[in-house]
């Protein structure tokens, strides 16, 4: 069935009956498929390690999602050597053709999307309309990347001439073998953008995903493999950071990289990358993204917003509102509202039709949180609502933590550390100008909303604040929900290392200018 479903689509905007009975049937189908053992897959072939990781759900530790085989040094060597000696014959391929067959594979996913969203559900806790989300997103990114290079005509571009004899063009051309190393919380799109953008530009691809979202990624490869994608075009190898994913950024025939996920992590990869010559590394590391709200706001729009932000997916995504700064006159008023509507939020197992809140990845989240709670506690802050561990019944098999609204003092961390689960911190604020010095005071740059009275309010916001992604007035979500083609999303400072995401200029990062002149 056809469907329309985004981050930013309300339960009350989803198609109703036939929707959910097409993802409850999908529910018990992918149930039938998890715990199964999962090879590595390098140039077509299913290789099978000693060395396994066992990935249990957060939703309940008692269902075991799948059994991944670890990669080490040599298979990711075997990967890149495989990728390598396949990219001049995947480069050749009229661009053309190399559209042609994403497009086939945005096809496929759309065929299995209720299946793919239950698995995602499974493995990560993601509630129904945030998994459905992740694979439309997954199949927007592969029309949306092949779009590109369409209307830029494969990035050829004729140039002027000094003498009639001479013709001149600049052809933007691949860089070669392409490393992607992906995060849990986008288990299929955060894969899929950069792995088709790499593609269809040429490139070859040696994936590397997160063990807590393992199964996405391998999805996706049987999903390519079956829309025609050579074998010799793709390769994954699963594998801990510290093993695999060190191996594929220090491998010297790998030409660019692809990272999303901590700072602390994307900052090493991007200052250790390029040794004996510069290579691009694409990092999206994450943010601290702050909510505005004026004394002119409308209250119910900035807490609905907020509360969005703040909550979907239990916080887990790098545009997630987690500060809130609001003008004093409206504070107490806005925080009694935003309480209100996070009392009302249903907590419980994501595969339910009505969940808003699952559950966080894993147990190391868990203890954030409750750190996060005694820090606020510790330094005279409050906890207006929330603050718990659910471990009562079912929930005390899986990772359930509540959505939680807190003040604290402006020198608490939780102010500027990324927390990265339902929690945020609001205060009050004297004017917006001391709003937007306090938004400002971070190293990240990801996403930053506000809720004005005013154009001139809203302008100067826009003019101001230092994020890639900036919203003003949006219920759907203050900082979360961008879409390809939609909303252009990257990070500015420590949020992204080109200050570049997924708009109309993200395709164009993974290739390199040659300029041709021939005369005749």
């Amino acid at each position: 069935m056809a469907i329309k479903v985004t981050y930013s689509t309300r339960a009350d905007d989803a198609e109703g009956k036939q929707l959910h009975a097409a993802y409850e049937e999908a529910i018990e189908k992918a149930r039938r498929t998890l715990g199964q053992t999962h090879p590595l897959f390098v140039n077509g072939e299913e290789r099978f390690t000693d060395d396994t990781y066992e990935e249990r759900s957060p939703v309940d530790s008692d269902i075991v999602i799948g059994r991944y085989s670890q990669a080490g040094p040599d298979d990711v060597d075997d990967a890149v050597k495989a990728a390598k000696d396949y990219q001049p014959e995947w480069a050749a391929k009229d661009w053309r053709e190399r559209v042609r067959l994403l497009k086939g594979v945005a096809d496929l996913l759309e065929e299995r999307h209720f299946e793919l969203a239950a698995l995602i559900a499974f493995e990560v806790g993601k509630p129904r309309l945030e998994a459905l989300a992740d694979v439309a997103e997954t199949i927007e990114f592969c029309r949306y990347h092949t779009s590109q290079m369409e209307v830029n005509d494969g990035y050829v571009r004729p140039l002027d001439q000094l003498y009639e004899s001479e013709h001149n063009v600049s052809i933007m051309r691949p860089h070669g073998v392409w490393g992607v190393i992906s995060p849990f919380n986008f288990p299929f799109a955060l894969v899929t953008g950069p792995v088709v953008a790499a593609l269809v530009t040429g490139n070859t691809v040696v994936l590397k995903p997160s063990n807590m979202g393992a199964l996405g990624a391998i999805e996706l490869y049987r999903t390519m493999r079956e829309a025609g994608i050579p074998a010799g075009a793709l390769h994954v190898v699963s594998g801990a950071g510290s093993a695999a994913g060190e191996a594929l950024v220090r491998h010297p025939d790998v030409d660019g990289m692809t990272f999303t996920g901590s700072y602390e992590v994307g900052m090493s990869i991007f200052k250790t990358f390029s040794t004996a010559i510069p290579k691009p590394v694409i990092a999206e590391m994450g943010g601290k993204n702050p909510t505005i709200v004026t004394a002119g706001a409308d209250l119910e729009a900035a807490t609905e917003g907020v509360l969005r932000a703040a909550f979907s997916f239990q916080g887990q995504k790098c545009s997630a509102t987690s500060r809130v700064y609001v003008e004093r006159p409206v504070y107490e008023d806005f925080v009694a509202r935003l309480v209100d509507k996070t009392n009302d939020l249903s907590l419980g197992n994501p595969l339910d039709r009505d969940t808003f809140v699952g559950p966080v990845i894993d147990r190391r989240t868990v203890d954030r949180f409750r750190d996060s709670v005694a820090e606020v506690e510790e330094s005279g802050g409050t906890i207006h609502t929330g603050g718990r561990v659910r471990e009562e019944g079912d929930l005390g098999r899986g990772n359930y933590v509540e959505p939680t609204v807190a003040a604290a003092p402006m020198g608490s961390w939780v102010w500027s550390r990324e927390l990265f689960m339902p929690f945020v911190v609001v205060g009050p604020v004297d004017s917006l100008d001391e709003a937007i010095d306090l938004a400002n005071d971070t190293e990240f740059g990801l996403a930053a909303g506000i809720f004005a009275g005013s154009q001139s309010e809203v302008d100067r916001f826009f003019d101001r604040i230092e994020a890639g992604a900036a919203y003003a007035n949006r219920a759907a979500g203050s900082t979360t929900g961008a879409w390809p083609g939609i909303q252009s999303f990257g990070g500015w400072k420590g949020s992204g290392t080109t200050g570049t995401g997924f708009s109309p200029w993200y395709v164009r990062q993974y290739l390199r200018e040659q300029s041709q002149t021939v005369v005749v």
